[in-house]
């Protein structure tokens, strides 16, 4: 059964890729075959041209150099071995030959006859080469330089025939030429509707593709959040949503442990409350992240959805950290910058964030989720409310075996009337539940503090037109230490 998933599985990545792949190769195949085609063509065509060229080249020598040879002859100006008569004739014959072996059958008749007509020339100046070695009179050599005349008018006739022919032919190609590239042009817009049509359609089936699974997410968070705890995912089919699917169920699992082991502990139920809360996952902020990656997926921003789903994926397997109450700041700067890149996706254009957390306390242990609330009540009722947006950063340090975390933003900020009612709230030491701040709330956040520190001071908060500090401090502590006071409490 498992290998049957795995098989069926598949990436959103996947389907951008075949998608990309199949219009490419739809695209490519007509161009390629046009492209060999016309080079075909162009071929033919530069071939007919040079033949033309070679035999408008002989027209001269049949034309004039040889009756001239002849006549040279004839009158004595000149020997048969000097004028090289024949090697003229020889010539033009071999050139002819060899433009009909190239030539194509329908226009290789003309120079057949011509180069047969050549060999009667060379007969001609055969008879001729005979009477004056007799010494027969001028007049009989006039004869036959009449017929040499008109022998090289024939062959220069049979020139011109092939000559015409091949024009024709070079027409016929270029009209061939023409056809194909009209034809390859339609072809072409054809291709590229049918690959619009295939583009819409793949967008639509990746669309789905994504959109099922993200809804049965939707459907498991609002029963998560009307305290359905037993609710459960079925797997994915996406591999980007696999890890997230898990980590809801296990989020899930979590939850529903917790409220159990709250009601069989009743010394400890102050604490169940408080993680119970603190796992509680904002609804509104699971529906806004995962319609973003869908609204991603449709635009085809592979990479963006890619990114938001690994950023929520990771927030989700920190704010759940295998049930553990402590994790390393390494992980809360982690969880931090993945809560942020979600938000910047959506408030890109109003916020802007900084993480000044040193490498070197990341090996230190906190309670998780001390930070975040923060950030989030700084974007929620600071930045977001201020026009033009703000900027919120995030700092950390170590001094005197203390670590001290400041959360500031450029937002709203709060009157001093605000500012004395949430301390009021804060020295109540009671949690909220549905807390304005998003989530936890700063009450929250102050008792956990308070209350998992064993100190008398929670949050400080200073706020005023420019903006709001909030910042605390806590002890370092190992992780060995942590271990420690779990089981020796325990």
């Amino acid at each position: 059964m498992e290998t049957n998933k795995v098989i069926k599985e598949k990436s959103i990545l996947g389907q951008i890729n075949d998608l990309s792949h199949k219009l490419v190769f739809m695209l490519v195949i007509p161009i390629v075959l046009s492209l060999v085609l016309m080079l075909i063509y162009a071929g033919k065509y530069h071939s007919s041209i040079k033949r033309m060229e070679t035999i408008a080249n002989l027209k001269s020598p049949v034309v004039n150099d040889i009756p001239g040879a002849a006549w040279d002859i004839i009158s004595g100006r000149d020997s048969i071995d000097n004028s090289k008569i024949y090697l003229k004739i020889h010539e033009v014959n071999d050139i002819i030959n060899t433009i009909t072996n190239e030539t194509d059958s329908e226009n290789r008749l003309s120079l057949i006859v011509a180069s047969r007509t050549m060999q009667t020339l060379e007969n001609y100046v055969d008879r001729l080469k005979e009477n004056i070695a007799s010494q027969v009179p001028v007049i009989n050599n006039e004869t036959i330089y009449v017929e040499i005349n008109r022998v090289s008018a024939l062959v220069d006739s049979m020139l011109n025939e092939y000559i015409a022919q091949e024009i024709a032919l070079a027409g016929t190609m270029s009209v061939s030429l023409r056809i194909i590239i009209i034809v390859t042009a339609i072809a072409e817009v054809i291709i590229v509707l049918v690959c619009l049509l295939v583009r819409n359609r793949a967008v639509k089936s990746t669309a789905a593709f994504v959109r099922k699974p993200i809804e049965k997410l939707e459907e498991a968070a609002e029963k998560l959040s009307q305290g359905t705890l037993d609710a459960r995912l079925a797997d994915t089919d996406v591999t980007e949503l696999r890890n997230l699917t898990t980590q809801v169920n296990t989020m899930a699992k979590n939850l529903n442990s917790m409220m159990e082991k709250s009601v069989l502990d009743a010394k400890k139920l102050r604490k169940a409350e408080l993680r119970t809360m603190q796992a509680q996952i904002n609804p509104h902020f699971l529906y806004n992240t995962l319609d973003a990656i869908v609204w991603k997926a449709e635009a085809g921003e592979k990479d963006e959805v890619i990114q938001l789903t690994s950023a929520l994926s990771d927030f989700f397997r920190i704010s759940l950290s295998a049930g553990a109450d402590w994790i390393p700041i390494s992980q809360e700067k982690k969880h931090i910058e993945g809560y942020l890149k979600i938000q910047q996706t959506r408030y890109r254009d109003i916020m802007s964030y900084s993480i000044d957390i040193p490498d070197e306390i990341g090996d230190y242990y906190i309670l998780k989720l001390l930070i975040q609330p923060l950030v989030e009540n700084a974007l929620y009722h600071g930045v977001k409310i201020k026009r033009g947006g703000g900027h919120i950063s995030v700092s950390a340090r170590e001094e005197n075996g203390m670590l001290t975390f400041k959360v500031s933003d450029t937002g709203v900020g709060m009157t001093p009337e605000q500012l004395t009612a949430l301390n009021d709230r804060m020295k109540k030491e009671q949690p909220t539940v549905g807390g304005a701040s998003g989530g936890f709330g700063l009450v929250n956040v102050n008792l956990r503090i308070r209350l998992y520190y064993n100190q008398t001071e929670g949050l400080t908060i200073e706020s005023s037109a420019a903006g709001t500090d909030v910042s605390f401090s806590v002890p370092c502590r190992k992780r060995e230490e942590i271990f420690e006071n779990e089981s020796v409490s325990g």
